[in-house]
């Protein structure tokens, strides 16, 4: 028996054992010992800036761990399949869909998943054409621009806004088709609000199937977003005073308990900070006098905020 220690781009040792015939032997009653597992904790640090979403982190793990055991058994003889990663993403603004995607295909390509790992958004007009053949023909050249990656189509639902004579609907069949022809070295990601994404998926029998993950973006609550908004304030080195952490948290909880559809969630808190730290800068003009601390300080007087 001659084993060969072969090292991947991460680093990790991959064991493969032959036997003098060059056929892999299958030891059925000898444990295999892997050394400790970098990537599970490299996805922690991955998303550790990620406030919730612990759902999406276990099932990323789920994912590393299903492939990294396909490919033991793939050395060891044992069937082993390709797992499929098209996924569907349900949920409000802000809730961080996008930022998730993008994260994904760094993720992916560190995995060894993907050969490139970059992200592709498009939308609508990059893929319905305005005349019978265009729409086939561009939606594929997106699809081979993001080969090696992930395409990501916010609002997907979109695609079928016209109805049946629409363009949209040959765009879906070109996606729906190519998922399948190359989903080794492809992820598409689909976007939008829940209630119109489960719509969309009514328009192509095949079409929820061929999205073995459906993830739930859930709108963020009340400690969620003020986390949210000391985390921003704080990567742009400013600091919330209590008073203005409490003017924030009752305006927050006044937003998320009211009547509003599609709140925009962290990017409606990302504009009151953004907001805050413009009219901070305002006031310290004017008071024409001040000192270190105040430069880092946001306080209640400093938030404008919309009732």
């Amino acid at each position: 028996m001659e084993s060969q220690l072969n090292r991947n781009r991460n680093g990790q040792i991959n064991i493969i054992l032959h036997n003098n015939n060059n056929k892999p032997k299958i030891e059925r009653n000898n444990r295999l010992e892997f050394s400790e597992n970098e990537q599970y904790k490299a996805i922690d640090r991955e998303f550790s800036s990620f406030i919730g979403m612990d759902k999406l982190k276990t099932t990323i793990k789920e994912i590393y761990a299903t492939i990294l055991i396909n490919e033991k058994r793939k050395e060891l003889g044992l069937n082993s399949s390709k797992q499929v990663l098209h996924m569907l993403f349900k949920g409000n603004p802000g809730t961080g869909k996008t930022t998730v995607a993008r994260k994904l295909a760094k993720i992916y390509f560190n995995m060894n998943i993907l050969s490139k790992g970059h992200f592709v958004e498009a939308e609508r007009a990059d893929l319905v054409g305005e005349y019978i053949g265009q729409t086939a023909q561009k939606t594929r050249a997106i699809i081979q621009k993001a080969m090696g990656g992930i395409l990501f189509i916010d609002e997907a639902y979109s695609l079928a806004r016209g109805g049946d004579k629409d363009f949209g609907k040959e765009a879906i069949d070109t996606l729906v088709k190519h998922m399948e022809d190359h989903h080794n070295d492809f992820v598409l990601i689909l976007a939008g609000y829940p209630h119109e994404m489960e719509k969309f998926l009514l328009l192509n029998p095949g079409l929820q199937s061929r999205f073995p993950f459906i993830l739930n973006f859930e709108d963020y609550g009340v400690d969620q977003l003020l986390e949210i908004a000391k985390q921003m304030v704080g990567e742009r080195e400013y600091q919330l005073t209590k008073e203005a952490e409490w003017e924030l948290r009752n305006h927050l909880y006044n937003k998320t308990s009211g009547s509003i559809r599609n709140f925009s969630n962290a990017r409606y808190v990302r504009n009151v900070i953004e907001r805050a730290i413009r009219m901070h800068a305002v006031r310290l003009i004017q008071e024409d006098r001040f000192t270190a601390e105040d430069l880092t300080k946001i306080t209640a007087k400093d938030l404008q905020m919309d009732d």
